[in-house]
């Protein structure tokens, strides 16, 4: 367990952020929850959330066994950043509130709003390698 490991559930909690929180943050807190398997409190929200996950973002999600058409965006909070050990913007230009002693990354990944499942794949699929990559440091 890390250093970073939140106060009230022992675990790190690693917060995605987007602007319209029915893309990429969706997708990589997914990936996280689904390989951390309990071991990382993992959340998303968009500073301006969409109505709905983007389609082409479900279908690709369900591809992999996950299933995000239950989902819904969530608006961005302050306390949302308070209580995450780790805050990862998604390339959008997003502007969080800043913590002292917090963890931030942003990653510049190609948005999916308008692309179609098959340019989708490749995101989740860039997204997912970089979410491996964050696990092995978060436990």
């Amino acid at each position: 367990m890390t250093a970073d490991a939140n106060q009230t559930t022992g675990k790190p909690t690693v917060l995605f952020v987007c602007v319209h929180n029915a893309g990429r943050s969706q997708m990589a807190a997914a990936l996280l929850s689904h390989h951390a398997q309990d071991r990382v409190a993992v959340r998303s929200a968009g500073s301006a959330p969409a109505d709905q996950i983007n389609p082409a973002v479900v279908q690709a999600m369900t591809e992999l066994g996950i299933d995000l058409s239950r989902e819904v965006p969530k608006k961005l909070a302050t306390d949302d950043v308070a209580i995450s050990d780790v805050v990862i913007t998604m390339g959008c230009g997003d502007s969080c509130p800043i913590y002292p002693g917090k963890r931030y990354e942003d990653w510049t990944i190609t948005d999916p709003a308008g692309k179609g499942v098959d340019e989708v794949r490749l995101i989740r699929d860039e997204i997912d390698a970089r979410v491996q990559r964050l696990l092995v440091t978060l436990t």
